[in-house]
C-alpha cells in the first residue's frame, strides 16, 4: 500500500516537472530555446555515455539517436543567409557532432562521443555568456 502511495507522488512529481519544463519552452526567447537544446544534447550524450560504460548498447544507441535529433534540429534552424561565416562555422560543428556519434553508435567506443560532448559543452557555455550579458 505504501508503495502506491510513493509511486502516485513520483508520478506527480515527474508530470509536474514536464509541465515546467515544456511552460519553459513555450515561453522562453530564441537564444534561450538555444541553450535549451543545448542542455538536452549534452543529457542525451551523458546517457549514452553512462549506457556505454554499462554496456547497454540498446539504450546508448537510443540516447545517441535522440541527441543526434537535436543536433539535426540545431543544424536546420541555422539561418545560413543572415548568419554568413558564422553559420557555416556551426554548420560544420554540428556536423563533426553528428559524425562522432555515428562513430561512437558504430564502434561502441566513448572517445568520438566525448568529444562531441566538448563541443557541445563548449558552444553551450558561449550562449550561457551571451544570455547573461
Amino acid at each position: 500500500m505504501n508503495s502506491d502511495r510513493e509511486n502516485e507522488v513520483t508520478s506527480t512529481q515527474t508530470n509536474a516537472a514536464k509541465a515546467y519544463r515544456q511552460q519553459a519552452v513555450l515561453t522562453a526567447s530564441k537564444e534561450k530555446l538555444v541553450v535549451l537544446l543545448y542542455e538536452g544534447a549534452l543529457r542525451y550524450m551523458d546517457r549514452a555515455l553512462h549506457a556505454l560504460e554499462a554496456e547497454d548498447i540498446a539504450g546508448c544507441g537510443e540516447a545517441i539517436s535522440k541527441a543526434f535529433a537535436v543536433i539535426g534540429e540545431l543544424r536546420s534552424s541555422l539561418d545560413r543567409e543572415k548568419g554568413g561565416e558564422i553559420g557555416e562555422n556551426l554548420d560544420r560543428l554540428y556536423g563533426f557532432v553528428q559524425d562522432q556519434m555515428i562513430l561512437a553508435n558504430r564502434e561502441r567506443t566513448a572517445a568520438p562521443l566525448t568529444q562531441a560532448r566538448e563541443v557541445i559543452s563548449t558552444l553551450k557555455e558561449g550562449w550561457d555568456a551571451v544570455i547573461c550579458s
